[in-house]
């Protein structure tokens, strides 16, 4: 079904999140523990989907949104953030910068599970 990026600054979560996805048969991961790995893998490497933290120490969750949709053969990757930061403000703000989804810690596993299916079930090109 497809390689998915994980970013998180933290190794917990990067493992709790791939845990849940592990349930989709077909996927395999990559992780990124920064937003400039992530940024640097992103050009390296084909994904179907990244889940992308917010909260970075180095390039934060926002500007790694910025960089993807900023490049033609990125423009439609799915993005799901997954944070801490539950404001409407924070949420506008990633949906605007281009998160096709945006879900606060904690999350259940079936949620990010869901999300994920549906995001990868999408034609290519179709509006995320």
């Amino acid at each position: 079904m497809g390689e998915i990026l994980v970013v998180d600054d933290s190794k917990v979560m990067r493992e709790m999140i791939i845990a849940c996805l592990r349930a989709q048969p077909g996927l395999s991961f990559t992780q990124a523990a920064s937003g400039l790995e992530a940024i640097e893998k992103l050009s390296l490497k084909t994904f179907q989907l990244v889940v992308l933290d917010l909260n970075m120490p180095d390039i934060g969750g926002i500007e790694v949104l910025e960089f993807v949709r900023g490049q033609d053969k990125l423009r439609s990757l799915p993005i799901i953030v997954v944070t801490t930061r539950g404001d409407d403000a924070s949420r506008a703000t990633a949906l605007a910068a281009g998160a096709s989804r945006f879900m606060t810690k904690p999350f259940t596993p079936e949620k990010i599970l869901s999300e994920v299916r549906e995001l990868l079930e999408q034609p290519a090109g179709a509006p995320r």
